[in-house]
């Protein structure tokens, strides 16, 4: 099966501009092709999984990818999917932000001369001259369309700022600054970017004439990778300070049953005819599934040694024994004893089990919070710091286990 059907068979093609032109591309090793990342946090989470994948998939079949960093779009941000308008970040964070995600991508996509690129469009937008920019780009641009374009309908009720109104422009300039100076002929997105995609291409043959190449793909991206990347207790990211391993690994062990396999397709590298097979499996094979899933996912980001003993761990801790040694755990200074005991709505809170006190009493209350395998049955219950001695194990609904030490 060539590349472009693989990916088609994945589920990860949404929508294309020429499928013949494209998969002729894809297929003979001729696309060099720029996803972008915002760099609005220090790490990636698994929302960005799937474009990481799909990088290192082409860059397989011999293409070239190129990662923008968006250093520059950084300074306005993406209104798409938003209710409301991005908090503002100092170009201390923005930057501090790109050199985290290099470190990151270099696990997946291997860069240097002849393969993968990594750009930050702040080298070209920060320089750019406003009354040029809207001589030489903004005549391209019809307010009308723009106006139409999902991304900014969805805004117009609560309030579109000027700012956020530009990053289309920003987002298109893009493009068309990879074709001229690197060779770049085909862009990948979320299914919530096919607007500000087709104005970039749109903004290349403008300019540059209608043999120009500039090909257009989404991904069904941000409509599922963006479900992925959280959680009830917010993101799990691909920095093992951020997410453990074995955290990341229970992530992807407790999916739904019927996500699992979409999953194991989208994400994995396990061969489609392997996959397929799975397709028959029902109950108890399911959960044999979500632990293939995990392994894989967990190996892909952390690496095999990391992933082994992740599996070792929970299989070791759902079996009710074996060791603990890799559990998540939170170490309690002195400073969180009150008269030499500790309350557990603050252990949760300490070990980020839950966001507010008022979100660790309801799950208290509702029965969903155990230590050392007996129920708390009150939101009051304070532990003396004796019992740090020994193996504190407090269990957050029936998958979540964390351990405390002194």
């Amino acid at each position: 099966m060539k590349i472009y059907d693989e990916l088609v068979a994945r589920g990860l093609i949404a929508q294309v501009t020429d499928e013949d032109e494209i998969r002729e591309l894809i297929d003979n090793g001729k696309a060099t092709f720029y996803i972008g990342f915002d760099p609005t946090a220090d790490s990636l989470h698994v929302g960005h999984f799937m474009a990481l994948c799909l990088m290192k998939r082409l860059q397989m079949a011999g293409n070239k990818p190129i990662a923008l960093i968006g250093g520059g779009t950084g300074y306005i941000g993406d209104p798409s999917g938003r209710s409301d308008m991005r908090s503002m970040m100092t170009p201390e964070q923005i930057q501090h932000n790109c050199e985290c995600f290099k470190k990151q991508m270099s696990r997946f996509i291997e860069f240097g001369d002849g393969k993968a690129q990594m750009v930050n469009n702040a080298d070209w937008l920060l320089k750019l001259n406003y009354i040029e920019l809207l001589r030489d780009v903004g005549a391209c641009f019809s307010v009308n369309n723009m106006l139409r374009a999902e991304c900014y309908k969805q805004r117009m009720e609560k309030g579109l700022s000027f700012l956020e109104f530009n990053y289309m422009i920003m987002q298109s300039y893009d493009f068309y600054h990879l074709y001229k100076e690197y060779g770049c002929n085909m862009q990948f997105g979320g299914d919530d970017q096919w607007s500000n995609m087709l104005f970039g291409s749109e903004l290349i043959r403008k300019k540059l004439g209608k043999d120009a190449y500039a090909m257009t793909i989404t991904l069904l991206l941000n409509s599922e990778g963006k479900k992925m990347g959280k959680t009830a207790s917010g993101a799990v990211w691909l920095d093992p300070e951020k997410t453990s391993p074995y955290e990341f690994y229970q992530y992807w062990r407790n999916v739904s049953d019927k996500d699992v396999l979409k999953c194991i397709r989208m994400l994995t590298f396990l061969p489609l005819e392997e996959i397929d097979k799975m397709d028959k499996w029902e109950g108890s094979q399911l959960n044999t599934a979500k632990e293939i899933l995990a392994y894989e996912l967990t190996k892909l980001v952390h690496g095999e040694e990391e992933a082994q003993k992740a599996q070792s761990a929970a299989r070791a801790i759902f079996a009710g024994g074996g060791s603990h040694e890799n559990m998540p755990s939170t170490t309690l200074e002195e400073s969180d004893f009150t008269d030499g005991k500790i309350g557990v709505l603050d252990m949760m809170l300490k070990a980020g089990l839950a966001s507010s006190k008022g979100e660790a009493r309801r799950l208290v209350v509702q029965g969903g919070v155990s230590i050392n395998d007996e129920k708390v049955t009150e939101p009051t219950l304070s532990l003396e710091k004796d019992m740090f001695g020994g193996e504190v194990i407090l269990r957050k609904g029936k998958k979540v286990f964390h351990k405390f030490s002194i």
